[in-house]
């Protein structure tokens, strides 16, 4: 390929790094030193609020590659699904002189830096999450101790400001946690016709109707999780009908069903993650991995510092427990699989350290022994490119 695009480049490397999984690849007499290395950014809760690492999957290594962007404790980062664009959330309590958050867009250049297109406020403090639309033309945004969400209209990568802002008012029964709502994460349905916003101090998850041309958003229903439960955050299995809301303050994940017609979702079923006469550190529920197959799903538990396989049953969604295996380190903030779904990257983030764990990819265990790790101040997403 003469010249290739940027675009062009990744595909072929995403490509060439799933080939590597299988026995094939190497019995055809490639070498493994022609496995194209990947850039991956993480988002860090510093001053220097991206870093930019390179990853050897043959060596299952992190290399530091230095700080691709200076913006200020990056809670969350999230690609346009062409990979083109990269947005960041900034747990702020002040920004431009106006007590929010920061949201911020970047160009990803060929040789994998980031070009700041724009910055704008949020509907409130502590910016904690962004999610794009599949169109690439719309931002939602949770802010955590601001209790609000935002949507902005993306073009050319860049933001306008908010369109749309909400500012909620329910709060849950528990008077330290739950004092006020907390919005804190975003999400679209696999349609792109519906957006979620979990409300983990109002104990509940908002839905709308969005509107990616304006940016817009329209209130269409809202689930009502289990009292001083926490949802912290909403994944979708790929059968297309199942959902996992992580419930933070009650270490438990809920599935549910998520119906396409209104967008609704429905209890299905309560699996607590950690005993019920758990008497360690306080524990609380944090981020889900599902496989692209979605045979395997795992959740990262805090306090006692776990992450938690399950089997997955892709008709229905139910999940069927594994084991619990060692994190690396302490307080994982976010984790994920790299694109061969051979290795487990784990962001510690009060250990500073990203762990990294093999993956068996058909029976989705997870090794005891850490990999490699690398040191990452305060990390709080891995995102590949």
């Amino acid at each position: 390929m003469k010249n290739p695009t940027r675009r062009q480049f990744l595909k072929t490397a995403s490509a060439t790094i799933a080939a590597i999984a299988t026995p094939g690849f190497l019995r055809a007499g490639l070498s493994p030193t022609r496995i194209p290395r990947v850039r991956v950014f993480v988002g860090s809760h510093t001053p220097n609020g991206i870093l930019v690492y390179n990853w050897d999957p043959e060596a299952a290594k992190l290399t530091p590659a230095g700080v691709a962007a200076n913006v200020g404790n990056v809670a969350w980062l999230a690609f346009s699904h062409e990979h083109d664009f990269v947005y960041s959330a900034s747990e702020l309590d002040t920004f431009g002189g106006k007590p929010t958050g920061e949201v911020a867009s970047y160009r990803v250049a060929k040789d994998g830096t980031l070009q700041q297109l724009s910055a704008r406020n949020s509907a409130g403090t502590g910016t904690c999450h962004v999610a794009v639309d599949a169109t690439g033309q719309m931002l939602l945004a949770a802010d955590y101790t601001g209790a609000s969400a935002a949507s902005f209209h993306i073009k050319d990568g860049k933001l306008s400001e908010a369109v749309w802002t909400e500012h909620y008012t329910e709060h849950g029964p528990n008077p330290v946690r739950q004092p006020t709502a907390h919005a804190h994460f975003a999400s679209f349905s696999p349609d792109n016709r519906f957006a979620y916003i979990n409300d983990l101090g109002g104990d509940c998850i908002h839905i709308y109707k969005p509107n990616p041309a304006t940016a817009e958003m329209t209130p269409a229903g809202i689930y009502r999780a289990k009292p001083g439960s926490g949802p912290r955050t909403l994944h979708f299995h790929p059968n297309g009908h199942t959902a996992y809301a992580m419930d933070e303050m009650a270490c438990a994940v809920e599935v549910l069903d998520w119906h396409k017609d209104d967008g609704g979702l429905t209890y299905v079923d309560r699996v607590e993650l950690v005993p019920a006469d758990y008497s360690g550190p306080t524990a609380t529920g944090c981020d889900t991995v599902i496989t692209r197959d979605g045979r395997f799903v795992y959740f990262a538990n805090r306090g006692d510092n776990f992450l938690y396989a399950f089997k997955a049953d892709f008709a229905t969604g139910k999940l069927t427990p594994m084991r619990r295996s060692n994190c690396g380190g302490k307080t994982p903030r976010n984790f994920t699989l790299d694109p061969t779904e051979r290795w487990m990257l784990v962001a510690n983030q009060d250990s500073n350290l990203i762990s990294v764990f093999a993956r068996d990819p058909k029976t989705g265990e997870l090794a005891d022994e850490v990999k490699s790790s690398v040191a990452a101040e305060a990390p709080m997403r891995i995102l590949f490119v």
